[in-house]
């Protein structure tokens, strides 16, 4: 019955984790609300609050488990992929823990750790199960056969889902993070009122830049158009009204857009691949939209669906420790001098 101490730092999220035996005691987490006001994550500053927020979110982490530190088993830390001053902060952090407490180092890829917060509930996936990682940065169709064997079967040649809601978001003039304010006013919408294009990309790959082009083109035009075409170009003041008038209705329909591009790619990788267990992760699968339409198709096909609690979708320890568990039993341990990667993993 392992017990493990678990730390996330990969973005802007400073987060901390207890397990017992692959049970999540506690999943603490430190938002970073420095980078509102620039529109995006600024890395410096991130790693700076990284620094100041580690200490009290691991003691707080260690609280609500009735945890200390002499009863951990383990010290588990994002190695990869995210921002290197970021990543950095963790893994010094937990390296110094592993070497004053002489208890082993698991280093954790963070797109692994997300799939597999899917087997943090009771209910859990069999093996195997295809898993869709959606993410501001990524977005993967992954094929899982153990929780140590993966292999991505299909991802985004450009953008990455979540970072199209952002995007979208902000050519609607909403604040950062937009993601979640798109789906908040397209429960207020109608999703068929405007329609947008669905890349056709060959397997089960993505492609988001090209919506992103046809949606800025649509507000440029103030609806009249998904091209750009001069004679239709809109005044500033025009375009503005048009998002004032229309917010929730556009909203809609480009979160229905993404989600069908989505499920679409999803669906035929589950059934030329013949398997009925599907999961979804990431900061996206916190989408209500996506969870809805996740859940109907799963219904309508026969197929189990899987999704995370909200705490485990986003960017959290609770993942990095339920990853770390399964590593450990197969003592899959890292040396002191492993280093973070901002795209690799070793």
């Amino acid at each position: 019955m392992p017990t493990i101490l678990a730390i996330e730092s990969s973005c802007d999220e400073t987060s901390a984790a207890v397990s017992v035996d692959g049970k999540i005691l506690s999943n603490n987490i430190a938002t970073q609300a420095v980078h509102a006001q620039y529109g995006g994550v600024v890395p410096e500053l991130a790693s700076r609050a990284h620094l100041q927020n580690i200490v009290p979110v691991v003691d707080t982490a260690l609280q609500k488990s009735g945890k200390i530190l002499q009863d951990i088993d383990a010290v588990a830390f994002t190695q990869a992929p995210g921002l290197i001053g970021s990543l950095l902060v963790g893994a010094e952090f937990a390296k110094s823990l592993s070497l004053s407490l002489n208890k082993p180092l698991i280093a954790v890829n963070h797109m692994q750790a997300h799939v597999l917060a899917n087997l943090i509930p009771d209910k859990k996936p069999g093996f195997p199960f295809l898993c869709l990682t959606v993410s501001g940065g990524h977005t993967q169709i992954i094929l899982c056969k153990s929780p140590s064997k993966m292999e991505i079967i299909g991802e985004t040649i450009d953008d990455a889902a979540g970072e199209a809601f952002d995007k979208c978001a902000k050519l609607l003039g909403l604040p950062y993070p937009g993601g979640p304010l798109i789906d908040k006013y397209a429960k207020e919408g109608n999703g068929d009122r405007f329609e947008f294009p669905e890349p056709r990309i060959p397997g089960y790959n993505f492609s988001f830049s090209g919506l992103k082009t046809a949606i800025l083109y649509f507000l440029m035009n103030a609806g009249k158009s998904l091209v750009y075409k001069e004679n239709f170009a809109a005044t500033e003041a025009a375009q503005q009204q048009f998002i004032k008038d229309n917010l929730a209705d556009i909203c809609a329909s480009v979160q229905k857009r993404i989600i069908t591009i989505l499920l679409n790619k999803f669906s035929k990788a589950a059934t030329d691949l013949n398997i009925k267990d599907l999961c979804i992760a990431g900061g996206v699968s916190a989408n209500s939209g996506l969870r809805t339409a996740f859940t109907a198709m799963g219904e309508q096909k026969g197929w189990q669906t899987f999704i995370p609690e909200f705490q485990y979708c986003t960017d959290n320890a609770g993942m990095i420790a339920i990853t770390a568990h399964y590593k450990f039993l197969e003592k899959d341990f890292s040396s002191l001098t492993i280093q973070p990667m901002a795209r690799g993993f070793e």
